[in-house]
């Protein structure tokens, strides 16, 4: 039998918690350590529809990447959304871990995950240090601009807005650097070992003032992170003999998109 402890203090091992950010909220939210597990579905999101696919497919565990409480509460009351969400889980008898910065940060981790994803060969850290956001790596061919914002859609979930990019689409990419979620931070690191950078969330005023001649490529947040799942979906299955499945539902938030003419 493996238990709920059992699952944490692997995952534990793997993303240590004492890596994740102090703002963060990582660990174990919901479910009886001793209570025990056989099937875990893995989810970027702890949302209402990763949790009713839990709760419907008989799931004892719920691992997500992002937190269900990131800001302080007072009140888990069934009467607020987060609140409900909680109700559900512990009647329905299913946990929910989480798994975010530390996992960011761990290597191999949530970007080595989506590097893996687009095809990089060579990968490394792109900053010096043992717990780092980003990774860089080679291209298996130099390839246009065009061509790799094409090979990147087709390797992630499909979403509503798809990925964009900036600079002149025939531009040649010979080195790669990705960072899963948001990474604007990132884009000095990035200009200083690559030629392009995969990321999400790249805000107007930090991608107009990138380093000139780096590539910016923009996906969807959802989408960048969700190739971690599989990895650590993966690990789990390997280390013990619970049964786990990856949500494919999308949470990108973004559900329409509608583009301007062109004059």
């Amino acid at each position: 039998m493996t238990t709920v402890a059992e699952i944490v203090a692997f995952f534990d091992s793997c993303y240590p918690p004492a890596t994740a950010e102090s703002w963060d909220a990582v660990g174990l939210v919901v479910g009886d350590p001793q209570a025990e597990v056989r099937r875990v579905l893995f989810a970027v999101d702890p949302v209402e529809a990763t949790v009713r696919q839990a709760l419907d497919g008989g799931y004892d565990l719920l691992v997500t990447h992002h937190p269900l409480y990131l800001r302080g509460t007072t009140t888990v009351a069934a009467s607020t959304p987060k609140g409900r969400l909680v109700h559900d889980l512990i009647t329905g008898g299913c946990g929910l871990f989480v798994a975010h910065t530390n996992a960011d940060v761990a290597s191999p981790g949530v970007s080595d995950a989506l590097a893996a994803a687009v095809g990089l060969f060579e990968v490394a850290p792109m900053q010096a240090g043992e717990l780092t956001l980003g990774r860089v790596g080679r291209l298996p061919e130099p390839m246009t601009v065009r061509a790799l914002v094409d090979r990147i859609a087709a390797a992630l979930p499909a979403t509503t807005a798809g990925v964009r990019a900036s600079g002149d689409p025939d531009a040649v990419v010979h080195r790669l650097a990705v960072s899963a979620g948001a990474g604007d931070s990132l884009l000095r690191e990035a200009a200083s070992v690559a030629d392009a950078f995969l990321t999400a969330d790249l805000r107007h005023h930090p991608a107009s003032e990138a380093p000139p001649g780096l590539v910016l490529i923009d996906a969807a947040h959802w989408a960048t992170e969700w190739p971690w799942l599989q990895d650590a979906a993966s690990r789990l299955r390997a280390a013990t003999t619970v049964d786990t499945h990856v949500s494919v539902i999308d949470t990108d938030p973004w559900t329409y998109c509608s583009r301007s003419p062109k004059a």
